[in-house]
């Protein structure tokens, strides 16, 4: 399986809120790198993102693009997140279920058909006026 197969599983399975089949293609020593904060490292700090991040929103990724390069290592995406913000989180705004579209792009790593890195990249003022209009 190429990194881009892995990449499209991955994100597949995101779409379909199937969180087992999403962290099952994730290293145990994965690094995520949000686009806010510090590095998460490892599979149960990432386990623990992802239900968090499960609670507070509903997100499904549309207009994906992705690229690849010729070391079949990296994989680069760029998505529109369609939303919906269920919890409050600290610092945000209250959620009453508002929705939101914001694009927004990612970076993951692959090694030996496993996901080692994700980084992603959103505009955050731009998803705070959207929740708070």
């Amino acid at each position: 399986m190429t990194a881009l197969d892995v990449v499209k599983n991955y994100y597949e399975s995101f779409n379909q809120k199937d969180w087992n089949g999403m962290l099952a293609l994730v290293s145990p020593d994965i690094r995520h790198e949000p686009n806010q904060g510090d590095a998460r490292i490892g599979l149960e700090k990432f386990t623990d993102f992802v239900h968090h991040m499960d609670e507070s929103y509903d997100e499904t990724l549309t207009d994906m693009v992705f690229l690849t390069e010729p070391s079949d290592q990296r994989v680069a995406v760029e998505f529109v997140v369609n939303g919906i913000y269920k919890k409050a989180e600290d610092g945000l705004p209250a959620a009453n279920n508002q929705t939101y579209v914001v694009p927004a792009a990612a970076f993951l790593e692959v090694s030996g058909e496993k996901i080692t890195r994700v980084t992603t990249y959103y505009n955050l003022p731009r998803w705070i006026k959207a929740v708070s209009e």
